[in-house]
């Protein structure tokens, strides 16, 4: 690029959740257990075998009630649902059959929802995500989701179960707490993210963003450090590109710089989502369920930024641009 982005006349950002940051010092981490301390109206299900199956017994490595919830059926019609309270990041499940039985799933798919009415099932490279189960009743399976999702409301849909037994199910839910805010930019204005530290030198780094904008280019964000690290993300002509350089400052005017484009139409005033992944010099860039996979220049693995990055801007912002 030769020239700084033009600035947006009208641009909407929903920023969900926050930059997750993986340094030396202190990982990301969104693995608390979210199910352990639910009381019993948290949880339903399509049926219960007896009272003493009922699903607010279904909670992983608790031998209340018959150890676990059981349906009064065995069939592919069955569900255990689990209201988490709130809107919340979900990073992974994990299940148990019922203790002390010939009772556990196999395999069981999962639906999620912010009603509790309007549910969506999870999904894996296109497809809806068939989760391994249990091989006996106490020993537990847990599973990370590689790319988490944002819900109130979680059901576990049994599939397959042990042929000798019935189903039975103990489950936790593993995640984090999850804010997100709307903020409006008319081309006058930004929003500064200030992280806890001065400098951040990070090794992963997750950044989620939703957008719309009837400017076709301009900077949603950008962030750099003082030795020649930066990260960008801006429209140009209805395109989103990201650039990125992990290196020192000699290299920045080098040519080092990483840039990758996704997307088209995107100044179409509809709401566009954007993911970022990046472990290392690995990169996973994703808008609208397109991902990109690349691997960084630069000379480092690291990505050394000053402790604030600047969504969008205005004409007080103009950030170099290579």
């Amino acid at each position: 690029m030769d020239a700084a982005p033009k600035l947006f006349s009208a641009l909407t950002l929903l920023l969900v959740g926050s930059w997750h940051l993986g340094s030396t010092a202190s990982n990301y981490n969104c693995d608390d257990a979210l199910v352990s301390s639910l009381p019993p109206t948290a949880f339903d299900s399509s049926s219960e075998f007896l009272n003493a199956h009922s699903p607010s017994f279904a909670k992983l490595n608790r031998r209340d009630g018959a150890g676990g919830w059981s349906p009064l059926e065995s069939n592919q019609q069955q569900w255990l649902q689990i209201d988490l309270g709130d809107r919340l990041e979900i990073a992974g499940v994990a299940t148990q059959g019922r203790y002390g039985s010939s009772d556990w799933v196999t395999s069981y798919t999962l639906m999620f929802s912010d009603t509790g009415r309007n549910w969506k099932q999870y999904r894996q490279e296109d497809s809806i995500w068939v989760f391994i189960g249990n091989t006996n009743a106490d020993s537990v399976v847990e599973h990370k989701f590689l790319h988490s999702m944002k819900a109130r409301f979680l059901r576990f849909i049994p599939l397959k179960w042990n042929p000798n037994g019935r189903i039975g199910l103990r489950v936790e839910v593993y995640g984090c707490s999850y804010k997100s805010d709307i903020a409006d930019f008319d081309g006058r204005s930004s929003l500064l993210y200030r992280f806890n530290q001065k400098l951040m030198s990070t090794f992963k780094d997750v950044v989620s963003l939703k957008f719309k904008s009837m400017q076709g280019d301009g900077v949603l964000f950008h962030g750099e450090g003082q030795r020649g690290d930066y990260i960008t993300l801006e429209l140009q002509k209805g395109k989103l590109s990201l650039h990125i350089n992990l290196g020192d400052a000699k290299l920045r005017f080098s040519n080092s710089h990483t840039s990758v484009t996704l997307g088209s139409l995107l100044d179409d005033q509809h709401w566009h989502s954007v993911l970022i992944e990046r472990f290392n010099k690995q990169v996973n860039f994703t808008v609208d369920k397109h991902t990109q996979h690349f691997r960084t220049k630069g000379d480092s693995d690291h990505l050394d930024i000053d402790y604030e990055a600047l969504c969008a801007h205005g004409p007080a912002f103009n950030p170099p641009c290579h």
